[in-house]
């Protein structure tokens, strides 16, 4: 199989495996870094354990995380005869639509949501009682205020008035698992679904490559003198969309918000040449998005907040790296904001040229999928050769699976 040179040619039927259902994890192991690390270094494979990853890292690497945390978006609540209407959390609307101050917004707030068993919600309020974190008891009521395609707009009001949504959420909700694992979440899914770094409430999936560092690793990367970095996704439901067009072009991305600091774009300007690598495809897809934006200040001097899904595959569409990442922070500066918020659709897929990151640790993905594709682009034809290893030695895959640090 040969690459086309436009992405949006390719068909997702070429990026598939078969995936036995015994393969995917249902649960984490009862140690983090007990999983299995498949490192791919310049087309060798070796296997080893997780916590040996400080001494298989590049001492020279740039590690960056993404920090954002798992949100408690399922709701269950209750129609005044009894019946239960189930709602998943995907998005702000109002009174705002970045997720950070929606997750502080108090008293009332309009999300997009997931209905289940929604034809038998015709009108009226639904409600749940619940308990906050300090023992006090409260309500949240939600009334369908929309409905549209594939989603419903929810407005969501609450007593007491003065809880921000996100202990709302922590205090009604349950941790949306992944639908593939086809169980609802336990009390060690709170823990265990969450990493160790996480700091920033809006995701309603986890960055799962981060799932498998704990305090000891990340003491002894330090100890090690590898450096590290921070910077946020907000993860979306829309990363388990499956891909069901014929052709890349005709499958839309979903968007994610994004955030990093002055400090981190200083950071990756001091490092180079020296190797960044990316824990997890949210933290490449950011920091790749981060230098589209900048080259959206070279180019137009403005700063738009999105990148598009085929912004990088346009002619002429790059700078040098360092440009455009000293274009962002110099607007930033300009601007006198400490931290760059966009959103990003950017779809990373074979014919892509990274231009901030050189090597991932990822989990292993779904077959036919996005993240696949991203895998694909970094590797060439050798993603095959990955799988094909990791299923013929027993990884194990999807979100609680085993992890693998990717560097070609």
């Amino acid at each position: 199989m040969s690459t086309p040179a436009d992405p949006r040619l390719l068909s997702i039927l070429d990026y598939t495996y078969a995936l036995p259902a015994e393969r995917i994890a249902p649960a984490p192991l009862p140690d983090r870094d007990a999983s299995r690390l498949l490192v791919y270094r310049q087309g060798e494979l070796a296997d080893h354990r997780f916590r040996e990853l400080p001494t298989l890292l590049p001492p020279d690497a740039l590690l960056v995380f993404n920090n954002t945390k798992v949100v408690r978006a399922r709701l269950y609540l209750h129609k005044p005869s009894g019946g239960q209407i189930e709602l998943f959390c995907l998005e702000p609307v109002a009174p705002h639509r970045a997720i950070e101050p929606a997750m502080q917004q108090t008293a009332e707030c309009t999300w997009r949501c997931l209905v289940g068993n929604g034809k038998r919600w015709k009108t009226g309020p639904v409600q749940v009682s619940f308990t906050t974190a300090d023992g006090q008891p409260a309500t949240l009521e939600a009334e369908r205020a929309a409905a549209e395609e594939g989603s419903s707009l929810i407005r969501f009001r609450w007593q007491p008035a003065e809880l921000p949504f996100a202990q709302v959420l922590a205090g009604a909700g349950r941790l949306p698992l992944p639908p593939y694992l086809g169980r609802q979440a336990t009390d060690d899914d709170d823990e265990r679904y969450q990493t160790v770094y996480a700091a920033h409430d809006g995701a309603v999936a986890a960055p799962t490559a981060g799932l498998h560092f704990t305090p000891a690793v990340l003491a002894e990367l330090a100890r090690r003198g590898i450096a590290s970095a921070q910077l946020t996704l907000h993860v979306g439901a829309g990363t388990f969309q499956p891909v069901k067009a014929g052709r890349m072009a005709e499958h839309p991305m979903h968007a994610e918000p994004i955030s990093a600091t002055r400090a981190v774009l200083r950071q990756l300007l001091g490092h180079a040449p020296r190797p960044v690598i990316a824990v997890g495809t949210t933290s490449l897809r950011t920091l790749e998005s981060l230098y589209w934006l900048g080259c959206q200040v070279v180019r137009g001097g403005s700063l738009s907040g999105q990148v598009q899904q085929w912004e990088p595959y346009q002619p002429g569409a790059d700078v040098p790296t360092a440009t455009a990442l000293q274009a962002l922070l110099d607007e930033l500066e300009r601007r006198g904001d400490d931290t760059v918020q966009a959103s990003t659709q950017l779809l990373i897929a074979p014919g892509y040229r990274f231009r901030v990151v050189q090597g991932l640790i990822t989990n292993f993905h779904q077959p036919e999928s996005t993240l696949l594709l991203l895998v694909a682009a970094l590797l060439g034809p050798d993603w095959r050769r990955v799988y094909d290893h990791a299923l013929q030695h027993d990884y194990r895959f999807l979100s609680y699976g085993d992890s693998s640090l990717l560097l070609p």
